[in-house]
């Protein structure tokens, strides 16, 4: 059985190793590095804006972004790969100790996403030298007009009768935009309308064509808009055409979205620490915080919701590092770990401010960045409702129409994830199949909170077959939103049940988690029921698939003492 602290990254004693040697090395040198920075100047360069410049050169030093961001086919048998195992690592690590230096990172695998997707051999050589002496990538598509509407794009590129153009417009909300050696920037052509006319081109921040105008936030995070005024684009500089331009910028988001879930995961383990440390040690009317039993329920709450993150984030790189042609998955998954695990970090969060009030907003803590930093996440790479309709088109597949799938293994093999740059058209998603999501729920009949939310789907799924919104409501997405939530719940439980079986998590702990589940899909269906437009029909089903969790004092008590132990496991020096 896991103790508490091991299912929670704790620098104090961090060893991956699960990775290659190098891997491992490069992962352990970076906690060391924000370690020796110490907590103070890590808060006062949050709260200072201070450019990452210093986390640059360590980056640039160790060749971290090369060797974790160069796919084999580009690396030139250095031994670097695309590995979205060894990514999600760095991006738990990354927020751990602050979103800025996630962003840097996160914007430049956007930045990288339509290069490698190129079969421009001269952009992707330059784009591996580039990391290769440390720069940072940006990604150039949306704007301030549009956000990110592709099909609306501004950008326009004007031919110049040699094979390359002059690109004009701007681009706004451009991460690194002030720094990027390479900016892949989607525009239109003049000359050519409708979808034949989308081009994906490279430029460089530096040439003096390329107009940086603010950064649009205050924060360290340089969030850049910048325009282009007459910038020649050469045939070197062309990454994809037509089609293919359009699939290259959703594709990449695609690869990108995936990042936040374990960001959040990080920032949300960070603040745990100082939340159960805090409370555990202030006494209140004579006895510990924590003696009180809203403040024992809020911060488990807090704690098995943090391990269903955990969970469900570790099984979804699974399917992303196996997906192919015939398995694309992943294409459910990653809205889920964008949408699905980035909402529960803010729930988290909120449990854990809930207990310890006004500490949360000092100014020497770590949690005051955190309460602020977690609410970024879910509305990064489009925004809660965004992927919720996104996920609502796999719904009947998943739930009623599942086929044979080989068993996708744990994937922590030093493998480069190719297909990722490989995705092919950005269409098709209701043809998407997926493995029978019962048999996950059937290895864990006996525990009883697990049973229990097991009612509640099989209830959706006769929800879907008999009173699923007609043409007319389907037009009401605030009603949509709601029955996506249910679905999305599903598709959470059973990827942690998944990633549960494989690990040997206990039982007792699931059994909790999995009662906070039942609470939330009772807390939906009860919103479903108040929408406008929903039929007596659905007004029903919504009451009738209200379930109360199996309570068992004991078992909930014997999980809040593995949270109390988190109290000192952790401090970062000063």
């Amino acid at each position: 059985m896991a103790d508490s602290a091991s299912l929670l990254f704790n620098p104090h004693t961090y060893d991956p190793e699960h990775f290659d040697p190098e891997t491992r090395r490069l992962l352990r040198a970076t906690v060391d590095w924000f370690e020796a920075r110490g907590k103070r100047r890590l808060i006062e360069d949050y709260r200072s804006r201070a450019w990452l410049g210093d986390f640059l050169d360590f980056a640039a030093t160790e060749g971290l972004f090369a060797t974790f961001l160069t796919p084999a086919s580009a690396a030139k048998g250095q031994g670097r790969r695309w590995d979205t195992a060894r990514i999600a690592a760095l991006n738990e690590i990354f927020g751990f100790y602050g979103l800025d230096y996630w962003y840097a990172w996160q914007v430049t695998i956007l930045g990288l996403g339509p290069v490698w997707q190129s079969d421009n051999a001269e952009a992707r050589a330059r784009a591996a030298e580039l990391l290769a002496q440390g720069e940072v990538f940006a990604f150039g598509l949306s704007e301030k007009t549009h956000g990110a509407d592709i099909y609306s794009t501004d950008m326009l590129l004007t031919p110049d009768g040699e094979g390359g153009f002059r690109a004009s417009g701007s681009k706004y909300y451009i991460g690194n935009g002030n720094a990027a050696g390479l900016v892949s920037v989607f525009g239109r052509r003049t000359d050519v309308e409708g979808p034949d006319g989308y081009v994906f081109f490279a430029a460089d921040s530096r040439h003096e064509a390329y107009r940086l105008v603010k950064n649009v936030v205050d924060s360290s995070k340089y969030v850049s808009e910048f325009r282009l005024a007459d910038y020649p684009v050469a045939p070197a500089d062309i990454l994809h055409t037509g089609r293919a331009a359009f699939d290259a910028a959703l594709n990449t988001v695609n690869v990108g979205k995936f990042n936040l879930c374990t960001a959040s995961i990080g920032i949300c383990e960070h603040a745990m620490y100082e939340a159960v440390t805090h409370a555990s040690n202030r006494i209140l009317y004579g006895r510990p915080v924590t003696a009180f039993p809203h403040v024992r329920r809020e911060l488990t709450d807090a704690y098995v919701r943090l391990v269903g993150m955990k969970l469900f984030s570790d099984r979804a790189v699974d399917y992303f590092r196996s997906a192919g042609p015939d398995d694309r998955r992943y294409l459910l998954f990653n809205p889920m770990t964008k949408m699905k695990v980035t909402t529960e970090g803010e729930k988290v969060i909120d449990l854990m401010w809930d207990v310890i009030a006004a500490k949360g907003f000092e100014k020497d803590n770590y949690f005051a960045q955190a309460a602020v930093e977690i609410r970024g996440l879910p509305k990064l790479e489009g925004t809660v409702h965004v992927n919720l309709a996104l996920i609502l088109k796999f719904m009947r597949n998943h739930l009623l129409n599942p086929v044979d799938h080989p068993a996708v293994p744990t994937r922590l093999d030093a493998a480069d994830d190719a297909f990722l740059f490989q995705q092919g058209p950005a269409r098709g998603l209701g043809s998407v199949r997926f493995h029978d999501w019962r048999t996950a729920f059937d290895a864990y009949t006996e525990v009883p909170n697990v049973a229990r939310f097991r009612e509640q789907a099989d209830a959706l799924c006769t929800f879907v077959e008999t009173a699923a919104p007609d043409e007319e409501q389907s037009r009401d997405l605030d009603l949509l939103l709601a029955v996506g939530q249910l679905f999305a719940l599903v598709v959470h439980g059973q990827l942690i049940l998944e990633q549960a079986r494989l690990t040997g998590l206990d039982e007792e702990l699931l059994d909790e988690l999995f009662a906070v589940l039942v609470r939330d899909f009772s807390a939906h269906a009860v919103e479903l029921h108040g929408k406008d437009s929903a039929t007596e029909d659905q007004q029903n089903w919504a009451l009738g698939a209200v379930r109360r969790p199996v309570v068992d004092a004991a078992r909930s008590t014997r999980i809040w003492e593995r949270v109390e132990a988190l109290s000192g496991a952790y401090e970062m020096g000063q």
